[in-house]
C-alpha cells in the first residue's frame, strides 16, 4: 500500500503563487508514476501535471507555463509550484500515484482557492 499526504493549499489572490507538496510513504518502490489532479465544484477530476511511467512530464494545457511539477526522491515527495494563479484554478487538488498491478492511489486532497 501507498499513502499520499498533501499539504500547501490555501487562499490566494489572482496572480499569486502556491506550492503544494505530496509526501509518499509505504510501498513507494511500487510507484511507477505520480502527479496531481484537481476537481472543481460540479466538474470532473482532471489531470494537472504528472511524471509518467516513462519519466517524462505531462501538463494540462490550461496550466502550461504557469505550473511546475518537481520531485525530491530523497524525501519521497512531489511538488506542484503554481504561479500566476487564476480564479479558474480554484479546486481541490489531489496527489495521485500509479503503481504495480495497475493500482491507483489518491491523497485526501487539499483545497486551493484563488480570489479575483
Amino acid at each position: 500500500q501507498v499513502q499520499l499526504v498533501e499539504s500547501g493549499g490555501g487562499l490566494v489572490q489572482a496572480g499569486g503563487s502556491l506550492r503544494l507538496s505530496c509526501a509518499a510513504s509505504g510501498s513507494i518502490f511500487s510507484i511507477n508514476a505520480m502527479g496531481w489532479y484537481r476537481q472543481a465544484p460540479g466538474k470532473q477530476r482532471e489531470l494537472v501535471a504528472q511524471f509518467t511511467t516513462g519519466g517524462t512530464i505531462n501538463y494540462a494545457d490550461s496550466v502550461k507555463g504557469r505550473f511546475t511539477i518537481s520531485r525530491d526522491n530523497a524525501k519521497n515527495t512531489v511538488y506542484l509550484q503554481m504561479s500566476s494563479l487564476k480564479p479558474e484554478d480554484t479546486a481541490v487538488y489531489y496527489c495521485w500515484a500509479f503503481g504495480l498491478r495497475n493500482k491507483v492511489y489518491w491523497g485526501q486532497g487539499t483545497q486551493v482557492t484563488v480570489s479575483s
